[in-house]
This record gives C-alpha cells, sequence and structure tokens, in this order.
C-alpha cells in the first residue's frame, strides 16, 4: 500500500518525455579521456620523467665510462654489498624514529616501520618526498590523529632533517679539517645576495597571502599555532627530542655507508668521511631541486665530488650506479609489496 499516489499515474512522467541537450557517448568519452589523463597527471608524468630522461642523456654523452662503471659493478665484493643492504634497512628504522619523534601521540612501532618501507617506495614515484609525505599522513590519520596534527608532523620533519644535515656537515668540518679547504664551501658575495633576495621574497608573498587573501588567513594561522604547539611539547619530552634530532641525524651518516659500502666493494680510494662530506655537500648544494629521490641532480653531484677527492670517473660513476641499485631497485618491490599489505588491513 503506498502513501503517494504513483500506481495511478496514467504513463511516464512528463519530464522524461522533454527533449533537451543529449551528449553523445563519442563526444563524451573523448572528454573522459581528456580529464583522466590531462592537467596535473600529464605533468606530474612529464616530471617524474624528466630526471629518468637527464640521466638517459648523460649515459648516451658518456657512454664509456657508464659502462667501465656497470662492468666493474659486476665484480664488486658481495660482502660489502650486503652491508650496504644493511645500513639501506637501518634507514627505514631512522625514518621511523624521525616520524615518532615529530608527533606526540604514540604511534604502533611495527605498523610505523612497515609504513616507511612503503613510503619509501613511494618516494620514488614523485618529487620532492610527495609520496612518502602522501603515505605518512594518511598512514596517521588511520590512527586517529587530526589532518592538522599530521600536517604540523610533516612540517617538523621536513624542517628538521636539513637543520640536522647542516648540523652533521659542521661537524664534519670541525672533525676532518682537512678533508676539504673551507674557502672552496663559502659562497661569494653575489651568491649571498641572491639567496638572501630570495628568502625576502619568499616572506614578502607569504604576508601579502595572509593579508590579502581572507580564505587562506584561517587554515594557514591554525596550521602555524598548531605546529608551534606540537614543536614546543615535544622538546619537552627527551624521548621525542631524541628520536627526532638523533633519526635525523643518523639519515645523512647511513646513506654515506651505503654509498661507502658500495665504493668500499670496488676499490674506490676514498674514506669513510670524504665519501661521507661528498654527500653532505652534494645534497647541500642541490637538494632543494624537486626530484623523485634526489635522482639526478644529486647524483650528478656526487659523482664531481668523489672526482674532486681522487676518485677515478669510472669508479666514481659505479658507486653510485650501485648506490641506486641497492636504494631503490632493491627495496622498490618489498616495498610496494607491504604498501599493497598495509592498503589491505586498511592501516593506510
Amino acid at each position: 500500500m503506498s502513501l503517494l499516489p504513483l500506481d495511478k499515474l496514467p504513463g511516464p512522467l512528463p519530464a522524461a518525455t522533454t527533449p533537451g541537450p543529449v551528449r553523445s557517448p563519442s563526444t563524451a568519452l573523448p572528454h573522459s579521456r581528456l580529464r583522466s589523463s590531462g592537467g596535473t597527471p600529464i605533468a606530474l608524468r612529464a616530471l617524474n620523467l624528466l630526471p629518468l630522461l637527464l640521466i638517459a642523456a648523460w649515459a648516451t654523452l658518456d657512454w664509456r665510462t657508464v659502462s667501465d662503471g656497470a662492468a666493474q659493478l659486476a665484480s664488486a665484493d658481495p660482502w660489502w654489498l650486503l652491508s650496504g643492504v644493511f645500513f639501506m634497512c637501518m634507514g627505514w628504522v631512522a625514518a621511523a624514529c624521525v616520524r615518532q619523534g615529530a608527533i606526540p601521540e604514540r604511534l604502533p612501532p611495527g605498523l610505523l616501520l612497515a609504513s616507511q618501507v612503503a613510503a619509501g617506495a613511494a618516494n620514488h614515484v614523485l618529487p620532492a618526498s610527495i609520496g612518502a609525505h602522501a603515505v605518512t599522513l594518511r598512514f596517521l590519520q588511520r590512527q586517529g590523529i587530526s589532518l592538522a596534527r599530521g600536517t604540523a608532523s610533516l612540517a617538523l620533519y621536513s624542517l628538521v632533517k636539513p637543520l640536522a644535515k647542516t648540523l652533521v656537515l659542521l661537524v664534519f668540518l670541525v672533525a676532518f679539517p682537512g678533508v676539504l679547504g673551507l674557502a672552496e664551501l663559502v659562497p661569494d658575495e653575489r651568491t649571498l645576495h641572491l639567496v638572501a633576495g630570495g628568502v625576502g621574497i619568499g616572506l614578502a608573498v607569504a604576508a601579502l597571502l595572509l593579508t590579502f587573501v581572507r580564505p587562506l588567513r584561517r587554515p594557514i594561522l591554525t596550521f602555524v599555532r598548531t605546529a608551534l604547539t606540537d614543536a614546543r611539547l615535544l622538546h619537552t619530552r627527551p624521548s621525542r627530542v631524541l628520536a627526532l634530532w638523533g633519526g635525523a641525524a643518523a639519515t645523512p651518516l647511513l646513506q654515506a655507508s651505503v654509498i661507502a659500502s658500495v665504493g668500499f666493494s670496488l676499490g674506490l680510494p676514498l674514506t669513510w668521511a670524504q665519501v661521507t662530506f661528498a654527500l653532505l655537500v652534494a645534497s647541500t648544494a642541490v637538494g632543494a631541486v624537486p626530484a623523485p629521490g634526489g635522482i639526478g641532480p644529486i647524483d650528478a653531484a656526487m659523482v664531481f665530488a668523489m672526482v674532486l677527492f681522487g676518485a677515478p670517473m669510472s669508479l666514481a660513476t659505479a658507486t653510485i650506479i650501485g648506490y641506486r641499485v641497492l636504494t631503490i631497485w632493491v627495496p622498490l618491490l618489498p616495498g610496494m609489496l607491504v604498501l599493497s599489505w598495509l592498503v589491505q588491513r586498511k592501516v593506510l
């Protein structure tokens, strides 16, 4: 029994017979294709492929060096390569420590470590650590962390890592004063003016946006307030301070240990301190270039720095090739499997 007199309608509703513009399938299909493959996805794909194209161009122009490096990598000492794999895995532990140190709430250690394994795989897909941050933010939200607090933890993580790297670099300058002359590291006056001008323009643009764009003012102020509150709270807990700053300082040292292990397996005539110093200088100089996982700019800078220290070009190239194999291709499959498992378990 119906409460509405729909049973007595003589036929279809008049609106159904009203003629109107009907989009044909032939015109709707190209439009959907444009939406699915145009705009941002195409830009992201081009940005992801750009570092690989640069590497391919460099390999084509200097094919003899690349071929010699690959041949030397085939005869590397497997025990040193195994130690490089160990240091690469310890990098996941350091990343998990930094993530825990950047959030007041206690996170499950096992799932946090698994999320960083998955984030490492995602980090090689999108530039500027966007993939790793997206996976981590999703993990934090699944653990009941609010969006504002999760975003604030990502900002603190991104701020602490370069600061800790700079502190490690200063410690190396004091501990190993003869590794490289300080005069070669001091920028000239023109570079300092450019840096100061860039920082000033960035601050001026941010002030103008906060002043004239009212819809941005409230969320940005809420984010800044949350970030400052959490940072002050975290630095009152010694365990969080140790995890945050200790993990951030250990990250470049572990990366340098992977490179040094690969280099030692090939007979690279450099010390661990020289390799570490080369990584710190190279990553500081070109680390702002938004490439997936730092592929491309840091590789070229590392080869140049090791050659500057006296390593042969072929050995330096083979070392970087082995480093990328250990840090990208070896963990890629397990990282994707862990990512899929976390998604199936609804952890992400």
